[in-house]
Parts: structure tokens; C-alpha cells; sequence
């Protein structure tokens, strides 16, 4: 406000920022709910029939639940890797522990369409079958630096000393790990889980590149968008924007728990 030195003005720039970036969303909610088989004005009315013929419709509740079970596959393979991989990068002095958090960061930074080149070629190699499953061993290693990022900016937080008190009162690794470590970062890795699910929910680059016969959300999407934007894709679009509010919502709840676990 000061830097401006004008603060009606800084408050209009921000509300267009803000208008520019959610106008077209909410225009499709609302258009969502348009009693017309076509997408655009004039508005006849309100109706939820194309909710109704979204849950009728066999293709999209597929594509929607392949989206999820790729999703929380993604989501255990970045846990199951990227929490080792971040208390390792805490705790521990290794050769090459610089480079390895530079590598770590790759996938995320860079195009996706390389990612998805470079993985393509690799599973072909290996003469793997492309399924929902390589999708998810894809989107997993891209996806698992969220994890390893945010777990180890928590611990180094943390700090050390509660770890090291419970080991000298005779706690072992498991023990200072599940009493210790994983209440303090619980936070944390749930906020890690929530980005982890999002990204992969609505992920297309890669997906495109790996997909075999069964799609994703994104894909079953693109596919229609190519010929019209129907109603029907305007409600399940409106359904994922939801979930996300709700998904974010929870995540925020959740990391106000810091102060507490911090005390553990």
C-alpha cells in the first residue's frame, strides 16, 4: 500500500487481478446450472439435469474414479518414498546429499512433456504395458519431491533435540519415528498428501504420454472439449472446484495444529 502510496487504487488492481484470474470459473459454475443444452446465454432457467446426466453417464464416473485410484496411488508412492527421503536428508551426512536435494527437485521443475517423453521411453524399454498403473509410477516420481520439500522444511524446524531424548531413554528408531518424528510432521505430510492428489487429479502431460486404454478425468475431458463445451462438462468441472476448495480448506485446519505438535 505504501510503495503505491494510493490505496483505492491497490485495492481496484488487486480486485481485477482477482476477477481476471476466478470470473471464468464462476461463469462456468453458473452456466452449470443453465436449463439449455448449450453452453452460453441467454440464461432459461435453473436446473440440476446436468448433474443428473453427469452421474448417468458410465464413461465420466470411470474416468473420474480412474483419476481418483491413480491418485491416491501417487499419493502412497510419494509417502512411502519421500518421508524416508526427507528424515534421511535431516538426519544424516552422505556423499553427494547436495546434489541428491537438487535432483530431487527436477521432476517438479521441469515440462511436463519431458517428464512424460523420458518416462514413455523408459517403460518401453522395459516393454511395460501402458495402464492406469504407469500413470501412477510416473506421476509418483514426479510428485514425490512435494513430499520429500515439505516433510524436510518441517524437520529442519523442528530440530533434532526430541529424537535425540527419546533415543537416550532407550526408544528405538521405530519407536522415536512413531512417538516422535510422525506426530511432529503430521501436518505437514497430510498438506503434502492433499498438493500430491491435486496435481495428479488433474495432470494431462504426462498422463497423455502414459495412458493406455482407460483415462483419466483430464483426458476424457480433453476428448470432449474437442468437439463442444457441454453442460455436462461444465458440472463435473464445477464438482472438481469444490473438492479443491474442500481439499484446501482441510489442508489449512490441519497445519494449524504446527504450534502443538512442536510441543510434542
Amino acid at each position: 500500500m505504501r510503495a503505491f502510496g494510493n490505496r483505492p487504487l491497490v485495492t481496484a488492481l488487486a480486485m481485477s487481478v482477482l476477477a481476471f484470474l476466478y470470473a471464468p470459473i464462476l461463469v462456468m459454475m453458473i452456466f452449470s446450472f443453465n436449463d439449455s443444452q448449450y453452453t452460453g446465454l441467454p440464461f432459461n432457467g435453473v436446473t440440476l439435469r446436468w448433474y443428473h446426466e453427469l452421474f448417468q453417464d458410465d464413461q465420466m464416473l470411470r474416468s473420474i474414479w480412474n483419476s481418483v485410484f491413480v491418485g491416491v496411488g501417487v499419493v502412497i508412492i510419494s509417502v512411502l518414498f519421500g518421508v524416508p527421503a526427507a528424515i534421511a536428508l535431516d538426519r544424516y551426512d552422505f556423499p553427494g546429499k547436495g546434489l541428491f536435494r537438487r535432483i530431487v527437485m527436477l521432476p517438479i521443475v521441469l515440462p511436463g512433456i519431458i517428464t512424460g517423453i523420458a518416462l514413455l521411453g523408459f517403460y518401453i524399454s522395459l516393454h511395460f504395458r501402458l495402464s492406469l498403473y504407469t500413470i501412477m509410477l510416473g506421476q509418483g516420481t514426479a510428485l514425490m519431491c512435494v513430499t520429500i520439500t515439505e516433510v524436510f522444511a518441517r524437520l529442519q524446524q523442528l530440530g533434532r533435540s526430541q529424537a535425540e531424548a527419546a533415543a537416550n531413554l532407550g526408544a528405538n528408531d521405530w519407536e522415536v519415528f512413531r512417538h516422535v518424528t510422525l506426530p511432529s510432521i503430521r501436518s505437514a505430510l497430510f498438506g503434502a498428501m492433499l498438493i500430491a492428489f491435486s496435481i495428479s487429479f488433474d495432470e494431462i502431460a504426462v498422463t497423455f504420454l502414459l495412458t493406455g486404454r482407460e483415462n483419466t478425468l483430464p483426458m476424457t475431458l480433453w476428448s470432449l472439449l474437442r468437439r463442444e463445451v457441454t453442460p455436462e462438462v461444465n458440472a463435473v468441472a464445477t464438482l472438481v472446484v469444490v473438492l479443491s476448495i474442500i481439499f484446501i480448506v482441510a489442508g489449512m485446519y490441519s497445519s494449524r495444529g504446527h504450534a502443538n505438535e512442536r510441543e510434542i
